[in-house]
């Protein structure tokens, strides 16, 4: 069990620090709003910040901090639960719940620092903007993003699984 909560850990905590380092710089070295064009028309690095949700969800709700926050312990701590559950062989689903938690935590230390969270990478093709995000959302899609090949995974096992006992005469 110990083990386990290492590797949590050793995923999650490079990440949440990453995150808030690179929060740090951006907020010391580009005004708000200010921008640096990486590659013309596809990649800057801005000053923003995001008082809601994914998307703004929430900007301008007086329940929003209150709410946004609790959101993101309940889910940390969701997490937690989830994966005291995870068999040994479960490794991607290891990953995808330890990079969950890691944004999880690194946009609650901006909610509840700040009341609200930094972003700062801005993809877009020429004029048309995905909106700014950070490490720690980069992470939390990552995660999910891994949890749900894992999920496929899955339940291509359990369908060999099954066909390979039908193969041998087996009741299912």
């Amino acid at each position: 069990m110990k083990n386990r909560y290492m590797f949590l850990t050793a995923v999650a905590l490079p990440v949440i620090v990453l995150d808030q380092v690179t929060k740090f710089i951006i907020v010391r070295n580009l005004e708000f709003h200010g921008a640096v064009t990486v590659i013309r028309n596809f990649f800057d690095i801005v000053h923003t910040r995001n008082q809601g949700a994914a998307f703004g969800f929430l900007r301008d709700s007086s329940i929003r901090l209150p709410f946004l926050i609790s959101v993101s312990i309940v889910a940390a701590l969701v997490v937690l639960v989830v994966y005291r559950k995870l068999r040994p062989d479960q490794k991607i689903n290891a990953w995808g719940l330890s990079l969950v938690f890691a944004g999880a935590v690194g946009n609650l230390i901006d909610r509840a620092r700040l009341g609200e969270v930094i972003d700062f990478l801005n993809v877009h093709w020429h004029e048309h903007y995905w909106p700014a995000f950070n490490v720690a959302d980069s992470a939390i899609c990552i995660g999910v993003g891994l949890l749900v090949i894992d999920m496929f995974i899955e339940e291509r096992r359990k369908k060999k699984a099954v066909m390979s006992g039908k193969s041998r005469g087996e009741k299912t």
